[in-house]
C-alpha cells in the first residue's frame, strides 16, 4: 500500500512537562513535512513518546497532525498501550479524528505470547477500518514477531505491513528475502534504525520508518531516494553526511537526540518526557557539531 511505501518521516511531540501536548509546534512539525513532500508522516511512534501520553492528548495531537496535513499526505498514527481495550479505543479516536493508517506494537508489562498477541492484533484489525502496520520492536516491548506470528497476523484483513527492526545475527538482505518468500506480494516490509535503513532500501525494502526525516525531511529523503533507485555511490556520499548523528544515535538513543536537534534548529523548546533527561553540555556539543558536518557538506549534485 501506497501509505507504507517510501520515506515514512516520524516527528517528535513537543509537550509540557505535564504531558501537555503544544498542538501549535506540532503542527509546524507537520507543515514542514509536507512542504518536502515526504511519502507518509508517523505521528506517535516511539520518536513521537506514544507511550507517555494520555489517551486525550494523543487525541489532541492527531487532531492538529491531521488538520495540517488536509489529506496531502498519509497519516500513519501509533496507538499502541497496554489493554486491548484500549487500542481498540485509540483506533477508533485515531479514525475519527482523520488518521489513513495505524502503527500498533504490542506493549506489555507482563511478558506476552504469540498466541497474546494474535488476538490483540486480531481485536484491534476488527475495530477499525484503517489498515494497520505491524510495529516490530523489541527493544521497547521484549516480544519480537518471529515468521509463524507475522504468517498468521498478514492473513487478517486489514494487517498490511511490517516496521521491522534491522536484523542482529543475519545480513539485512537476507532478512528480507526471508520476509518476502513467506508473506503476501501486497504485504510492505519496512525497516526501522536510521543507521541501516539505506541498505534495507538498496536491498528492495519497501519503507524506512525515519526518526531524522521528521525533523530533517529534505536530506532524508535525498538518501531514501538514492537507494532506492540503486544509487550506491550517492547512497554512500549522503550517508557520509549523515555518520555523526547515526553515531549519536547508538550512543544516546535517537529520542535524545532528536529533541538535542529540534531544539538547536529551533522548532521547539520542549524537552523529552521525564524520566529521560535532555543532552547537555559535552553530549549537547557533539550533536551541533554532527549538524554542522552534515550542513558543510552542501547538497547532493
Amino acid at each position: 500500500m501506497s501509505m507504507f511505501r517510501g520515506l515514512s518521516a516520524f516527528p517528535i511531540t513537543p509537550a509540557d512537562a505535564d504531558g501537555r501536548v503544544d498542538t501549535e509546534a506540532l503542527g509546524r512539525m507537520v507543515t514542514r513535512l509536507c512542504a518536502a513532500e515526504v511519502d507518509s508522516i508517523g505521528l506517535l511512534g516511539s520518536t513521537g513518546t506514544y507511550a507517555y501520553l494520555s489517551r486525550e492528548e494523543r487525541g489532541r495531537a492527531v487532531a492538529a497532525a491531521a488538520e495540517a496535513v488536509a489529506g496531502r499526505i498519509p497519516l500513519v498514527v501509533g496507538i499502541g498501550a497496554l489493554r486491548t481495550d484500549t487500542v481498540m479505543a485509540l483506533a477508533r479516536d485515531a479514525e475519527r479524528a482523520g488518521a489513513d493508517a495505524l502503527l500498533l506494537a504490542p506493549v506489555s508489562y507482563t511478558p506476552l505470547t504469540p498466541a497474546e498477541v494474535f488476538e490483540h492484533f486480531r481485536a484491534t484489525a476488527a475495530a477499525t477500518g484503517l489498515p494497520i502496520c505491524i510495529y516490530n520492536n523489541p527493544g521497547t516491548t521484549h516480544f519480537s514477531f518471529d515468521l509463524p506470528l507475522l504468517q498468521r497476523l498478514a492473513d487478517l484483513p486489514g494487517i498490511a505491513a511490517a516496521k521491522m527492526p534491522l536484523p542482529a545475527d543475519i545480513p539485512l538482505a537476507e532478512d528480507l528475502a526471508r520476509l518476502r518468500a513467506a508473506l503476501p506480494e501486497s504485504f510492505s516490509i519496512g525497516y526501522s534504525g536510521d543507521w541501516g535503513c539505506s541498505e534495507a532500501l538498496l536491498a528492495g525494502a519497501d519503507a524506512w520508518f525515519s526518526v531524522i526525516g521528521g525533523l530533517m525531511p529534505e536530506a532524508a529523503l535525498q538518501l531514501a531516494r538514492a537507494a532506492s533507485s540503486g544509487n550506491r555511490v550517492e547512497t554512500a556520499w549522503i550517508e557520509a553526511r549523515f555518520a555523526p548523528i547515526w553515531d549519536l544515535f547508538r550512543t544516546f538513543g535517537s529520542l535524545r537526540v532528536v529533541y538535542a536537534i529540534a531544539g538547536l534548529m529551533g522548532l521547539t523548546r520542549a524537552d523529552p518526557p521525564r524520566p529521560i533527561l535532555p543532552l547537555e553540555g559535552q553530549d549537547l556539543d557533539r550533536v551541533a557539531a554532527a549538524l554542522e558536518h552534515l550542513a558543510a557538506a552542501g547538497p547532493v549534485a
